[in-house]
């Protein structure tokens, strides 16, 4: 993994990509948020679909709980993916979140210049969503590396890291995304919207329907 961090006027970011979809989804009784489906679109495929307009270099998936299902979906997937989604199973997803941050930082293996971090539970993100991450780290100034949507004062989702910040993180044993930016706040660039796709995810049954999902079948 080579690359260097890109000029704020570079307008062919090579993009990687990390979904975190390891976790149990114990608030809606143990189901897997990434399988929920709307329209008959899975997350996954909703989120695959955005992901791949931009030709990622690289896109990891890091599996959990639910992993032989979740892995399932995607295998069916990868056969039609122009950009195939690569699994990394994370063996100890009950140590929460921050593992499978780091799992799939350390899986990497491509050069690229930015790396989208998302979760698997957030349906109104889509490609309109990547767009305004990426115009907004073109505007970046010098020394910020990382562009955190913020809406109405909350943290959204996805973030987006430059390849120097992922470097960065991953030079100190154990650091994972969210600390680094606790400890980071200059590297920090706070992206200011009133999108509220990015402060939507799905935790509860209420949620679903707010969303008009459905539960998977299994």
């Amino acid at each position: 993994m080579t690359s260097s961090s890109p000029s704020a006027h570079d307008s062919q970011l090579r993009i990687a990509a990390l979904l975190l979809a390891a976790g149990e989804g114990s608030r809606l009784g143990s189901h897997p948020k990434a399988l929920l489906h709307r329209d008959g679109k899975t997350l996954l495929e909703l989120f695959s679909s955005a992901i791949q307009g931009f030709s990622p270099v690289e896109c990891i998936v890091v599996t959990g709980f639910h992993a032989q299902l979740i892995e399932s979906e995607i295998a069916k997937m990868n056969t039609s993916l122009t950009h195939p989604m690569k699994i990394i199973r994370n063996g100890s997803p009950e140590e929460g979140q921050p593992s499978s941050v780091r799992l799939g930082l350390e899986s990497l293996r491509t050069n690229f210049d930015v790396l989208l971090v998302a979760l698997s539970d957030q349906p109104e993100v889509g490609a309109k969503e990547i767009q305004e991450l990426l115009d907004e780290y073109a505007k970046r100034e010098d020394g910020q590396e990382i562009i955190l949507p913020m809406v109405d004062g909350r943290r959204g989702n996805p973030v987006l890291f430059s390849y120097q910040a992922v470097l960065d993180v991953l030079a100190q044993p154990g650091m994972v995304c969210r600390d680094y930016m606790d400890t980071h706040h200059d590297k920090v660039r706070a992206m200011h919207t009133s999108n509220q796709a990015f402060v939507m995810d799905v935790d509860t049954p209420e949620d679903i329907q707010r969303h008009k999902l459905k539960r998977f079948s299994f």
